[in-house]
C-alpha cells in the first residue's frame, strides 16, 4: 500500500469529509500530530530511549448555531480512519439535536490558505548523545531530550486549509552536586549548535561548583537581582494566565487590568510580542482563524489583547486567532543592552536568580506574585559570586519587577520551548532576555 505522508492523510479525510457533510451542516478539523525520539537520563547514563508517532484529530460539526466536538486518534491506515471519522459524523449529528443554539458560536467563515513548512534538519541523536556523553563525564546528570517534527493541519466546509510542520530539539537537563543541589538547564531550537550548547553546559558546570560551599542565609527583606531567562519565564508566565485575555479585560479579572485600563505602566524597556512568524507555533488556530504578530505591550505601555473567537462574539471585538485561553504560545520579548559578561559587574552585590517556581498570585488584581527560588541561586558580592542562597519566598508586584526596578535586559536572548510531552508534545516558546532589577522583596 502507498505510503502517505501526514499532510496527505490529513488531506484525504478533509475531501472525504467534504462530500459526506450535507448543508446546512458545517465542520471545522484541527490535527494533530508528532514524529519524536526521546531519550531520558540518569547519572548521565541514556535509561530509555524510544520513538513515538501518534496523530489526532478535533472534529467539530455545526449546524443551525449548535455545534459539538469529538475527539479522534488516528491509526494512519486511510480506510480505518475513514470509517472513525464516519462513526464521529453520525455521533455528532445525534448530539446536535439535543443540544441549545449557542449565542457566542462564531466559526470563521473566510476561505483561507496558510502552509509553513520548518523542515531544517534535526541532529542526528547519535551525534547529541555522544557530545552529552563527553560534556557530562564524572557528573550527576538528570535530563530528558526530545526532537522530531511536529504537525498541525486545519480545514473547514468553507474552504479554509492550513498545514504546519516544525522540526524542533529540546534538551532539559540538570546537574546535581553530592549535597543534594542542582543546576537547572535547557537548550532548544530548530539548529543544533555544538559550540553553543557547550558554551550552555559549561554555564551549567560552573554554576555547580559554587553549590559546594556554605549555603549564603538571608533575612526577609529587599535585594538587588538578576533573573536568568527562566526565571523571567516563571513570571511572565503567571502573568499570560489572564493578562492579555480579552475576556479576563472585559470582565475585569486580569491580573493586567490595570495597565489595559491606563491606570499604571510597566518599564519603558518592556516590549512583549506574540511572535508567530519564525515560531514553532502555527499560523492558524485550532478554531480557524490566521494568527498574525501581536504588539502586547509597547515600551511599557498596554497595545493589543489575545481575542479567541467566543470573545469577539460576545464584545463584538475582531478575533485574532486567540485560543480557548486567550494566552500567548510564542511570547517575545525585545532585548536590551546588557551584555552577558556584564551581568556580576552591574548586579553588584545581589542576587543572581537562576530559576523560579510554585508562583501564584497573592493579589490578582494588582498584579503581586509570589513563589520560590529554585536551584542555583547565588548571592553575589562586588560581581563575584559568593556562595549559594538558601530557598527564599519571594512577594513582589509586576509593576514593580517589570516596572520602575527594572533596571537591564539583557542584549542577548534565549529561546525556550515547552518541555511537556503530556499528551503530545506542544509548540509553545518564549525568547525572553534576563532582568537586571533593582529591588525584589524577599518574605521568607
Amino acid at each position: 500500500m502507498e505510503h502517505l505522508t501526514q499532510q496527505q492523510q490529513f488531506a484525504a479525510l478533509v475531501e472525504w469529509l467534504r462530500v459526506a457533510i450535507v448543508v446546512p451542516e458545517a465542520f471545522s478539523l484541527a490535527y494533530n500530530a508528532e514524529a519524536s525520539e526521546f531519550i531520558r537520563f540518569n547519572h548521565a547514563k541514556v535509561r530509555q530511549a524510544g520513538q513515538v508517532q501518534q496523530a489526532s484529530l478535533n472534529f467539530k460539526l455545526i449546524n443551525d448555531g449548535r455545534h459539538a466536538d469529538l475527539h479522534l486518534t488516528l491509526s494512519g491506515d486511510a480506510e480505518v480512519d475513514q470509517a472513525r471519522l464516519g462513526a464521529a459524523l453520525q455521533q455528532l449529528r445525534e448530539i446536535l439535536v439535543l443540544l441549545p443554539q449557542d449565542p457566542y458560536l462564531l466559526p470563521n467563515t473566510e476561505n483561507w490558505q496558510i502552509s509553513n513548512i520548518q523542515d531544517q534538519p534535526l541532529p542526528d541523536s547519535a551525534h547529541v548523545l555522544a557530545q552529552i556523553s563527553q560534556l557530562a563525564d564524572g557528573l550527576d546528570l538528570v535530563g530528558f531530550y526530545a526532537a522530531g517534527p511536529l504537525y498541525r493541519g486545519f480545514a473547514s466546509s468553507w474552504g479554509a486549509l492550513g498545514w504546519h510542520q516544525a522540526n524542533s530539539f529540546n534538551f532539559d537537563w540538570s546537574l546535581f552536586h553530592a549535597n543534594g543541589e542542582a543546576v537547572k538547564a535547557s537548550y532548544a531550537g530548530h539548529d543544533w549548535s555544538d559550540e553553543a550548547f557547550a558554551h550552555r553546559f559549561q554555564q551549567a558546570r560552573e554554576q555547580l561548583e559554587f553549590l559546594g560551599r556554605p549555603l549564603h542565609a538571608l533575612a526577609p527583606g529587599q535585594y538587588r537581582a538578576y533573573l536568568a531567562p527562566a526565571a523571567l519565564e516563571e513570571v511572565l508566565g503567571l502573568l499570560c494566565w489572564g493578562g492579555f485575555s480579552a475576556d479576563s479585560i472585559a470582565s475585569k479579572t486580569s491580573p493586567l487590568q490595570r495597565l489595559y485600563n491606563g491606570d499604571a505602566e510597566l518599564s519603558p524597556l518592556v516590549n512583549l510580542n506574540e511572535q508567530i512568524t519564525g515560531s514553532l507555533s502555527p499560523a492558524f488556530s485550532g478554531e480557524g482563524y490566521p494568527r498574525r504578530d501581536l504588539s502586547l505591550v509597547s515600551k511599557g505601555r498596554a497595545h493589543q489583547r489575545m481575542v479567541g473567537s467566543r470573545s469577539a462574539a460576545e464584545y463584538g471585538l475582531t478575533a485574532n486567532g486567540a485560543g480557548g485561553g486567550e494566552s500567548p504560545s510564542a511570547l517575545s520579548m525585545a532585548a536590551g543592552t546588557l551584555a552577558l559578561k556584564d551581568i556580576l559587574k552591574q548586579l553588584g552585590t545581589g542576587l543572581y536568580i537562576s530559576n523560579l517556581w510554585y508562583l501564584n498570585f497573592s493579589d490578582q488584581s494588582a498584579a503581586r506574585l509570589t513563589g520560590m527560588t529554585r536551584f542555583a541561586t547565588f548571592w553575589v558580592e562586588d560581581g563575584e559570586i559568593q556562595a549559594p542562597v538558601s530557598t527564599m519566598r519571594f512577594d513582589d508586584s509586576a509593576y514593580s519587577l517589570l516596572g520602575n526596578a527594572l533596571e537591564a535586559l539583557t542584549s542577548e536572548r534565549e529561546l525556550i520551548l515547552s518541555a511537556s510531552t503530556y499528551s503530545q508534545r506542544q509548540t509553545a516558546s518564549n525568547l525572553l532576555p534576563g532582568a537586571l532589577i533593582s529591588r525584589l522583596t524577599l518574605t521568607l
